[in-house]
């Protein structure tokens, strides 16, 4: 340490920068107090009375450390990295621990090399989990694999701090020796979980595995079975998914160490409306949690959890990134500091940076629309269907008689069903699955997306095959986004040419689209008490969430683990 830093820090000397008469929130000590904070090369050197070359007079406002999202895939954002942060730092959130499994399922390692490379230079802490599970299972495929090699190459990288949500725990389970290979070269790095409520015998295998966190809790006793042995569980509040305030009530002082937020997913217009991690902490605050705990969570247990020692706290040492706001029940920022450095003030960026990504993660979806056949053949009228479930990203499995026209399904003898189909986007095969949905709504024409987690394959929902065919279509030319049409005219569109998933427009473009695409859909007859349409449709094709989804190889019983076909065995069963 140079000696001018340690005369700097004793008071000696001027420091670079000081925030005067800030009421300085203590994650340590549970306690608030009142100083100045001395700032030195984007570090805080003291907490006391300073003089600085620079002042910045913080009139006794709260002073609190950046807030950790503990786990999102920023590709849900549909923008890149550097605008990506632009969306959420003015909210606070200073640090984000991000799976890109997403990308890596389109454009494999070198999809992940581009958000490190993009998230470069940003004032955004970005740490990455190498993807553990692409594809999301064996049963589907994306347009790459990461083998135990990529995985080990990518825990090279200084912000390559673990791996990535563990997907396919029936692998786990199975002691698969893939799954467990990976495990393996992480196991001195923190390895986060993806359990959907797993209890009892089940749950201490995949902890014995090496899991360290989950955040696929969505009731309180799966959340204390899992404190109990020894996880740390991150309360998420998203677009599609959102637990806190179930969570929420099952919450204890004594284990309040052990929980962490994270949004998981969350499109532009819902942080816009929101708030990002500051949006958690204020449900926490709201439901009775005292503020400063609920700041711990967002603060220090995740910087303790994944191992982030100059993060989370505001101290001698630490990383100078800092939240300044007004009041301790409502957290709403006014002034946020990222290495030392004013980056967001009232709720606006103060910075911008353009980048341009790599051809390879372009022109991704690969496919001849012309040769697309939807029509669908059937030999009996007992099948299988896939039951929507209002504001969940589950499905039912649910069995329908249906009305055959020469065999074929036709929308206009079912107008209670609607046509969904998964196509295989990445290599050319145009491999195809079909199902039928209910309770989507009274759909005109079709929705087109290649937004289709996890493989982001092309997937397409109609009640008319001309508009499924256009639609794609559409796609193909845009390469990526989403797109409704009816049979003669696209309605409306939004593009995502990186990957099929990002934009490198910026948010406000994106979310000026998804408004519109969200009106058009409603205005067209999807129902709008199910939710979100297009984060419903995006789930329909993961295989690790229940009950029943769709990939290009057919329909997949999630419970069973296993495909099943189209028309159902059991004639009988109502």
């Amino acid at each position: 340490m140079h000696p001018s830093i340690l005369r700097k820090a004793r008071g000696l000397e001027k420091a670079s920068l000081v925030l005067k008469n800030c009421k300085i929130i203590n994650v340590y000590t549970k306690e608030i107090e009142y100083g100045d904070i001395a700032i030195e090369q984007n570090t805080i050197i003291g907490i006391g009375f300073y003089h600085g070359v620079i002042e910045h007079d913080m009139k006794g406002y709260y002073v609190a450390p950046g807030f950790i999202d503990g786990h999102v895939h920023i590709e849900s954002s549909m923008v890149t990295p550097p605008e990506f942060a632009r969306l959420i730092v003015p909210f606070g959130t200073t640090t984000v621990i991000a799976d890109p499994h997403e990308i890596a399922n389109v454009s494999g390692i070198e999809g992940v090399k581009f958000m490190l490379d993009s998230s470069e230079n940003i004032p955004l802490n970005v740490f990455l989990m190498a993807p553990s599970c692409v594809p999301a299972t064996k049963e589907d495929m994306g347009g790459a694999i990461l083998s135990v090699y990529d995985i080990k190459s990518l825990l090279d990288h200084p912000r390559v701090i673990g791996l990535g949500e563990v997907m396919d725990y029936p692998a786990v389970l199975e002691g698969d020796p893939d799954i467990h290979q990976k495990i393996h070269h992480a196991k001195d790095r923190i390895i986060d979980g993806h359990a959907p409520d797993m209890m009892g015998y089940d749950l201490n295998a995949y902890i014995l595995s090496g899991m360290m966190t989950d955040h696929e809790c969505t009731k309180p006793e799966s959340m204390l079975a899992r404190v109990q042995k020894g996880m740390y569980v991150h309360l998420r509040e998203g677009s599609a998914t959102k637990n806190t305030r179930d969570l929420l009530k099952g919450i204890k002082p004594a284990f309040f160490d052990r929980i962490m937020f994270c949004t998981d997913d969350k499109h532009p217009e819902d942080i816009e409306h929101e708030g990002h991690i500051n949006f958690n902490v204020n449900l926490a605050i709201k439901e009775g949690v005292p503020a400063i705990d609920a700041i711990r969570m967002a603060t220090l247990h995740p910087a303790t959890c994944y191992h982030l020692p100059s993060l989370g706290a505001i101290a001698p040492g630490k990383q100078a990134d800092l939240i300044v706001f007004k009041s301790l029940e409502t957290i709403t920022p006014l002034y946020v500091y990222h290495k030392g450095q004013l980056v967001a003030k009232e709720g606006k960026p103060l910075f911008d940076q353009v980048i341009k990504p790599p051809s390879h993660v372009l022109n991704s979806v690969r496919l001849d629309p012309n040769q697309l056949d939807f029509t669908l053949k059937l030999n009996q009228s007992r099948v299988h269907v896939i039951g929507l479930i209002k504001h969940n990203i589950t499905t039912e499995k649910k069995e329908r008689d249906i009305v055959l026209e020469n065999g074929i399904f036709e929308h206009k003898h079912n107008p209670d069903l609607l046509k969904f189909a998964v196509i295989e986007r990445h290599h050319g095969t145009q491999q195809m699955g079909i199902a039928l949905v209910e309770h989507f709504g009274k759909l005109r024409g079709a929705i087109a997306m290649t937004i289709a987690h996890d493989s982001h394959n092309l997937i397409v929902i109609g009640s008319s095959d001309a508009a499924m065919t256009l639609a794609c279509k559409r796609i193909h030319e845009l390469q990526g986004g989403i797109v409704i049409a009816q049979d003669q005219a696209v309605l409306a569109e939004l593009k995502l040419e990186v990957s099929g998933i990002m934009t490198n427009q910026k948010s406000e473009k994106v979310k000026e689209d998804l408004q519109f695409l969200r009106k058009t859909a409603y205005n067209n007859g999807v129902n709008p008490d199910m939710g979100d349409p297009f984060i419903l449709l995006a789930f329909l094709s993961l295989p690790v969430i229940p009950q029943l989804k769709l990939t290009y190889r057919g329909l997949f019983d999630v419970d069973s683990y296993q495909f099943i076909p189209l028309e159902s065995d059991d004639p009988q069963h109502a």
